[in-house]
């Protein structure tokens, strides 16, 4: 057999030829490397450089975007929200200006009756001033002359009743005359509460008013209007005793409220015109959370002082007072509440719109415009009441609008329509 193998000479003479072979071969190889990266750093070139018009085209805002709201049917109702305090329907206080007339040197306390937080009773004591008895009575009128035989009027109607409920009858006097039955009637009822009935003196005389006559007076019993505190209902409690024994008999001695719980409240005079009696008022308490009802009794037709407590106040108010549908807890009392009152409703359920979609055009219509797929319209209505941020229309053209149909109410220049109804 032959050797074939090349022999180390031949080896080694074709070693050169290899060797160019592989120089080229690399040299391949890198002008392969190097057109790639020429061509990556050309794309990423063509991705960082741009012209002024795309640059800008690509920077430019969105286009507007218009905000729609639907077309309801719904009641509108207008309310206003106040601060309100729960307080006793009346507060009288008590002083001691006058009792004992001329008879008495010097006004003093020599008694003390009550406490502050307790009831009263019609009748009952309440102080002694200089010895002599300042009593309640039930009655709506203030005492503001004295009553004696002869007087005459409806203060005098008022004590006859208010003797009668205490449990003395004023005999066969006729109402609003103060006659021997109410004299005999006043003379036990001071017996009764441990004093003599104070007596008219010779020289004094009735003095009468538009709603009395004066007559002679008599010798006989007498009602000084110093002795006597009339509050509107038998409900009544001690609120406040400042009065002490021996001090002198100044005001302010006592403070007594009476009657039901109500709601005394107050508005701006922007929202003093919406208010009237008899619209339904919710009452909450916050700190409770106890939700009552009431209706407006009263609005003030002129402003509550613009001081208080010696400091200026930065607005007017007028004062307005709830009367509850139900009895009010007396824990609510002087609670401050929310007042949320109905001061306006529709008569029943309307088409309406957020105010912001009515617009009135320079051909003097009132619109809406309806935006739809194929182009928006413009629809004539008429307004009715406005409530809430939303106002009643009424299409011009019977059909012209339906709940659902989407009004626009207002261009998004931001083009964020994330919060778009």
């Amino acid at each position: 057999m032959v050797d074939q193998s090349p022999s180390p000479q031949a080896e080694a003479a074709g070693s050169p030829h290899r060797h160019g072979l592989l120089r080229r071969r690399r040299l391949l190889m890198a002008v392969l490397a190097g057109s790639v990266v020429v061509t990556a750093a050309g794309v990423g070139s063509a991705a960082l450089l741009k012209s002024p018009a795309q640059a800008a085209a690509e920077t430019r805002p969105p286009a507007p975007d218009v905000i729609t709201a639907p077309v309801e049917r719904k009641v509108l109702s207008e309310t206003v929200v106040a601060r309100g305090q729960v307080a006793a329907s009346q507060h009288v206080s008590v002083s001691g200006a006058g009792v004992g007339g001329s008879a008495v040197g010097r006004s003093v306390v020599t008694k003390v009756r009550v406490q502050p937080g307790r009831p009263l009773h019609m009748g009952q004591v309440l102080l002694e001033i200089s010895g002599r008895p300042v009593f309640v009575l039930k009655g709506a009128l203030p005492a503001y002359r004295d009553l004696r035989t002869g007087s005459r009027g409806e203060d005098v109607t008022q004590l006859q009743k208010a003797l009668a409920a205490v449990g003395h009858s004023t005999g066969g006097d006729r109402a609003g005359v103060f006659g021997p039955g109410t004299e005999k009637a006043v003379a036990t009822f001071y017996r009764a509460i441990g004093f003599e009935p104070a007596t008219a003196g010779a020289d004094k005389s009735d003095s009468g008013s538009g709603a009395a006559t004066a007559e002679p007076a008599g010798s006989g019993s007498v009602v000084p209007m110093s002795e006597v505190v009339f509050v509107r209902s038998a409900s009544a409690q001690v609120d406040d005793v400042a009065a002490e024994v021996g001090e002198e008999a100044g005001p302010d001695l006592v403070s007594v409220s009476a009657g039901g719980l109500v709601v005394n409240g107050s508005v701006a005079a922007y929202q003093k015109g919406l208010l009237r009696p008899g619209q339904k008022v919710d009452i909450a308490s916050e700190s409770t959370g106890q939700q009552l009802t009431g209706t407006v009794q009263s609005v003030a037709q002129r402003p509550t002082g613009k001081e208080k407590g010696g400091e200026p106040q930065s607005a007017e108010g007028y004062a307005v007072r709830i009367s509850p549908t139900g009895k009010l807890p007396a824990s609510l009392v002087g609670e401050d509440v929310r007042l949320t009152i109905a001061a306006a409703s529709s008569s029943g359920s309307v088409l309406a719109v957020p105010v912001s979609a009515v617009s009135a055009g320079a051909d003097g219509r009132t619109t809406v415009t309806v935006r739809k797929a194929g182009g928006d319209r413009r629809v004539a209505v008429r307004t009715g009441m406005t409530a809430d941020g939303y106002a009643e229309i009424i299409p011009a053209v019977r059909g012209g609008l339906a709940p659902g149909d989407q009004v626009i109410v207002g261009v998004d220049t931001r083009g964020d329509t994330a919060d778009r109804p």
